[in-house]
């Protein structure tokens, strides 16, 4: 077990919703800067001020530092992932352009190029297989003339597939396209570095597998991208350049208007602290574990439909799963009211993937585990749901 805050009587199995407990050094942080700063970074100079900014500049330090990416600057803050995509999909793509995306999308991308075609851009959506599995082949067919943009998940957030990115950069690069990545669910669970996904631009958030607070996220900018086809998604004050009435057009502040959320800074940086501290790729070999445990004790109920690879290693640490007549939200109710487990249900704002997987309307129950997550907690949850299986089938 990672050492981490104490046992809590409730077994929180949704952690790819948003990661829960925290590290104590999280809270900790946040407190302190409450406590003892608690100014606006960059918009004064006074020592609070200053101390403000630099909270910010360790965060994006620590971005940068877990990634492996040189430049802290091209570290560009939101205040989740959901944002980082909107201002990489507004930003980039106009009309008349042709974007290609998959079959496993949530709806923070889906939706946004939504709204681009019905502005003129034309979409392609890449089929993934009924086990949410991508052949980046289909994603090159899928390539036209006028294509400006592939955009891909890097784990599914419904049943943790994990798409083969550094394929679909190669084919990116290949064609002189930029690839952007959606790493909500993948950034500090899966050991990544920017350069070995390929990514050009990488949407990650803070309150998932990084442990932070909500409210904290960003986009990586990768150099290949061209700052003057990238808008803003937000204009207005950032503190540098105030005698001008345009937008400054140097990174960060060409993309941060506003004052950022610097005390969910402070906590980000101090998560991602702990995650390095315990390194990601020690979280992912024993998150693999539990997720094969899961797997093997969902897999043994007559009842039960898992979905997905059912191969640990090929996922996410999120599983998800159907009982033979018994509605998603009814198994999820049970689960919280009679044994106190915490789990998600239903589409998971992705209606997508679960067209692809087959899963659409009703959706799925969906368990995820994080770095907290126990043996005890998996054996309780395995037990609960054979229990409720059984109930069913009487």
């Amino acid at each position: 077990m990672v050492n981490g805050p104490p046992a809590s009587p409730i077994t929180y199995l949704d952690n790819a919703a948003t990661s829960w407990p925290k590290p104590p050094q999280v809270i900790e942080a946040m407190s302190r800067f409450l406590a003892e700063v608690g100014a606006n970074p960059g918009r004064s100079g006074h020592r609070r001020s200053v101390e403000a900014a630099r909270v910010v500049f360790a965060a994006r330090e620590a971005v940068a530092g877990l990634l492996a990416f040189d430049d802290p600057l091209r570290v560009v803050f939101t205040a989740n992932a959901t944002q980082a995509l909107n201002l990489a999909l507004r930003g980039l793509v106009r009309r008349g352009g042709h974007v290609v995306t998959t079959g496993m999308e949530h709806n923070s991308v889906i939706r946004p190029l939504r709204a681009l075609e019905a502005d003129g851009v034309s979409l392609s959506v890449v089929p993934c297989s009924a086990q949410g599995v991508l052949d980046p082949a289909d994603v090159e067919r899928a390539i036209r003339p006028e294509t400006v943009l592939i955009a891909a998940t890097h784990a599914s957030n419904v049943v943790g597939t994990i798409m083969p990115v550094p394929e679909l950069a190669a084919i990116a690069r290949e064609h002189g396209l930029p690839l952007l990545v959606d790493g909500a669910q993948s950034v500090g669970a899966v050991p990544c570095s920017f350069e070995g996904l390929g990514a050009d631009l990488l949407a990650f958030t803070g309150h998932k597998a990084l442990l932070g607070p909500t409210g904290s996220g960003g986009l990586v900018i990768g150099e290949r991208v061209d700052l003057a086809c990238l808008d803003p998604l937000v204009r207005g004050g950032t503190g540098s350049r105030s005698e001008s009435q345009r937008q400054p057009d140097f990174l960060p502040d060409k993309y941060e208007s506003g004052t950022l959320n610097t005390v969910g800074l402070a906590g980000l940086a101090a998560a991602i602290g702990w995650v390095l501290e315990h390194g990601v790729e020690e979280i992912r070999a024993r998150e693999v574990e539990l997720t094969a445990s899961l797997l093997s004790g969902l897999l043994d109920i007559p009842a039960v439909t898992v979905h997905g690879t059912l191969d640990a290693r090929r996922q996410a640490s999120t599983v998800s799963f159907t009982i033979a007549g018994v509605e998603p939200g009814e198994v999820g109710r049970r689960l919280d009211d009679e044994y106190g487990i915490a789990a998600r249900v239903g589409l998971h704002c992705s209606p997508l993937a679960h067209e692809t997987l087959g899963t659409y309307p009703a959706g799925t129950v969906r368990l995820s585990l994080g770095p907290f997550t126990t043996e005890a907690d998996v054996t309780r949850a395995v037990r609960a749901v054979r229990e409720l299986a059984e109930v069913s089938g009487r």
